[in-house]
């Protein structure tokens, strides 16, 4: 009995450990180990996959989704705050329509920084 209530204890020193870790979490915030990539998604109160983090994004976004596509939507069709998955070679990035132009949803929003690294974003320019 008495080992169990030490294998207790240690269970409950750690869950609320990791419950604070994900309270702590910024949304947007990534981190990254050798099972892959994960973003804070303030919206699913969980850690998601940058792609999930993004369509979750796009769709409670103000602006249009243009969807998932390898070339942009003619420019007299978008509108600001309008958002696009813009494949390339690399990957995938979400773009979003700001001040007349296509920018990095990350350069808009400011989530982490590492954002502008991930999948095709660092791709979107060349």
């Amino acid at each position: 009995m008495w080992i169990s209530g030490v294998a207790l204890a240690i269970v409950l020193a750690i869950v609320p450990s990791a419950s604070i870790h994900a309270q702590d979490a910024r949304d947007g915030e990534i981190q990254s180990n050798e099972a892959g990539t994960l973003v804070w998604s303030e919206q699913a109160a969980s850690w998601v996959s940058p792609q999930a983090f993004w369509l979750s994004y796009a769709e409670q976004n103000d602006g249009k989704f243009w969807g998932q596509s390898f070339e942009y939507p003619a420019y007299n069709e978008v509108s600001e705050h309008d958002t696009l998955l813009i494949e390339n070679a690399s990957g995938i990035c979400l773009m979003y329509f700001f001040h007349e132009r296509w920018r990095r949803a990350q350069d808009v929003r400011r989530w982490d920084p590492q954002f502008n690294e991930l999948s095709g974003c660092p791709y979107v320019f060349d």
